[in-house]
């Protein structure tokens, strides 16, 4: 593993309401949130594109748990492939800015369908568009509010094993959230 592959930038950020401790979202609800079926969410988290932050699968019935950073990273992905980048590209793209430590959070992606370039301020997405090369430009941040607000809408799970009872302790004391399960 190189040195900037293990300065990576953590992969789950707190959100609102979840307290203290990892949780995560499970899969179903993933997909709902950022618009793609479960087999592309298996085959990234299968592939090392996005592994789920929170937890990954252990075995038969086990579910994955994916952090917030991890639902950002999906939407992004999605967005880029809505817009006809390949996921080969997407793939490169993705493992430059974790081999820098970047977070996608600081970054304005922008792309001619081609390449994906990333930008730190609007300056520099300007640039690109005076040179007259039409892209397409994602700002990350302001995702990250849109995503905010949906992923605190979905039910969340604590990362800790259930015991022998099959009763989580953590989520036994939890209010119960209404609305739709996953």
């Amino acid at each position: 593993m190189s040195a900037a592959r293990s300065a990576r930038v953590p992969r789950d950020i707190p959100l609102p309401g979840l307290g203290e401790g990892r949780r995560g979202y499970r899969g179903p609800a993933v997909c709902r949130v950022v618009g793609i079926t479960y087999r592309q969410l298996d085959y990234w988290a299968t592939t090392g594109l996005v592994e789920p932050g929170v937890r990954d699968a252990e075995g038969s019935g086990s579910q994955r748990l994916y952090s917030f950073e991890d639902i950002v990273t999906l939407k992004v992905i999605k967005q880029l492939l809505d817009v006809g980048v390949s996921l080969q590209r997407i793939r490169k793209a993705i493992d430059y800015v974790r081999d820098r430590g970047l977070s996608l959070r600081n970054l304005t992606l922008a792309s001619d369908g081609e390449t994906v370039y990333a930008a730190t301020d609007s300056r520099d997405v300007v640039d690109l568009l005076r040179r007259g090369q039409g892209v397409f430009a994602i700002a990350v941040d302001p995702l990250y509010d849109e995503m905010e607000a949906e992923v605190t809408a979905l039910p969340a799970e604590s990362a800790v094993p259930v015991d022998a009872s099959g009763v989580d302790d953590d989520l036994a004391e939890a209010p119960i959230a209404h609305g739709e399960g996953s």
